[in-house]
């Protein structure tokens, strides 16, 4: 039950009998001399007090306990994972710098194409790649996720890119080497490379970086290249004294000569 609240000098205003009632709603027992109003005024001002000196314990109490609830759940809570998609058909699961999981798309499978990788065994299909991704979240999350084996001799960084720009370049028949990307028909297209986890492509010989969501995006732009004037350039470079070409200019002719070699070999 709630009492109000009173103030010492709203219950010097009452009346004896009034302050005795008051006293006996609040179950308050004063064992000075009961016949004075400042004995009755003391002891319900002093209950009050003490009342509300509890209450606000209390609140102090549970407020500490609610911040170490907070504090430990957020000690003991997974981090959140960060998802780097390395191709349309390939994503990976991090937490930290430790890979978790990573998602592949099964071409060979009808339905349920998305699937859900650890420890190189397949966990999980679906056919949305939404489902996975709820699936990797949620088991990570409340700890049932098996745990990724760091392998033997893990490849660098650098590697795993070299590895995702070689693979998408082989589904578009191009070729890498030192200084770029490459067409069948020998023509420079570009180069595609990550920094700080962000794709990036140059087009043709150009210097410029353009930031690309993924490495397919970054190779099927280069797909896009327009090399109708590849050949004409090399003419043009081919009729130029060689110190006034600049460094890409001579690394651009001597690809072709090497390429040209390299046919005639093959034709003979």
């Amino acid at each position: 039950m709630t009492h109000p609240t009173y103030t010492q000098q709203a219950l010097y205003r009452y009346n004896l009998p009034r302050l005795k009632r008051i006293a006996a709603e609040l179950g308050v027992t004063p064992t000075l001399d009961k016949r004075a109003t400042e004995t009755w005024v003391n002891a319900i001002i002093t209950h009050q007090s003490t009342k509300l000196q509890k209450v606000d314990n209390q609140a102090l109490a549970q407020t500490e306990l609610d911040n170490y609830i907070a504090d430990q759940a957020q000690a003991i809570a997974p981090e959140p994972l960060r998802i780097v998609e390395i191709s349309f058909s390939h994503h990976e699961y991090y937490a930290g710098d430790e890979l978790v999981a990573s998602i592949s798309h099964d071409d060979n499978h009808l339905t349920q194409r998305w699937v859900v990788m650890v420890n190189d065994k397949e966990l999980f299909r679906a056919n949305i790649l939404m489902r996975c991704d709820r699936f990797i979240c949620t088991h990570y999350k409340d700890g049932s996720l098996p745990v990724q084996e760091k392998e033997a001799t893990p490849p660098t960084t650098e590697n795993r890119i070299m590895a995702h720009i070689f693979n998408e370049c082989q589904n578009y028949g191009f070729e890498i080497l030192d200084d770029g990307i490459y067409n069948n028909n020998g023509v420079k297209l570009g180069q595609v490379g990550c920094t700080d986890r962000n794709w990036w492509v140059k087009r043709g010989y150009s210097s410029q970086q353009q930031y690309s969501n993924s490495v397919f995006d970054a190779v099927r732009s280069l797909s896009m290249v327009d090399t109708s004037l590849a050949e004409p350039v090399h003419k043009y470079l081919q009729d130029r004294p060689l110190e006034q070409l600049t460094t890409e200019e001579l690394q651009q002719l001597f690809n072709q000569e090497v390429r040209s070699q390299l046919q005639e070999l093959v034709t003979v």
